[in-house]
């Protein structure tokens, strides 16, 4: 990651916007490893000096792109039915995967992020640090409210819910909206 990255406020809207859609789009046509910053650049309409000023890797520009279109999926509803706002933001996160190039950076992302320990610090600090506490605080609150036992190990209860999605995903094994419903049913009998 570069020490003192341009001033994200001085990029021009509509070419980051489309510089993050073609980084997406690419690599759910042709895989992360087979999409090149020139490629993307192709795609987007702009520079390959234009992604560079940006940002210094491919894998940032993915990253980036990867967490615009995550983060409105995985803002928590608070109805005051746990189980339901949860089906609501994980069906979210599998329908992200099916229909978008989501799947296929994010599986491109952790396995570059082997060989790029900071990339990989980035993934955690970018997408997955804000969604563990979005959810530690969305669950304590179902807690206040009786919704989840008290003494429920929410951390636990995070790995579950999510890890079926990540384990499908990395292990390209199909996820669909069933799978949901079912680790939901099979994970709050034991928390209620």
């Amino acid at each position: 990651m570069p020490a003192n990255p341009p001033d994200p406020g001085r990029r021009n809207e509509r070419s980051r916007r489309a510089i993050l859609d073609a980084s997406l789009s690419l690599i759910g046509e042709l895989g992360y490893d087979n999409v090149s910053v020139e490629a993307i650049a192709r795609r987007a309409g702009v520079g390959k000096q234009t992604i560079y000023r940006w940002w210094s890797s491919k894998g940032e520009v993915v990253l980036e792109a990867a967490t615009d279109s995550l983060d409105p999926v995985v803002v928590f509803p608070d109805t005051g039915d746990i189980v339901e706002d949860l089906r609501v933001q994980l069906t979210g996160i599998v329908e992200l995967i099916a229909n978008t190039g989501f799947g296929s950076a994010y599986q491109g992302l952790i396995a570059a992020g082997q060989s790029d320990r900071d990339l990989l610090r980035a993934l955690h600090d970018q997408i997955i640090a804000p969604n563990i506490t979005a959810f530690g605080q969305r669950l304590t609150s179902a807690q206040e409210r009786g919704e989840v036992r008290a003494d429920a190990d929410v951390q636990t209860l995070r790995d579950l819910l999510y890890g079926v999605i990540e384990y499908r995903l990395l292990h390209a094994m199909p996820i669909e909206p069933g799978h949901i419903d079912a680790v939901l049913a099979i994970t709050f009998q034991g928390v209620r």
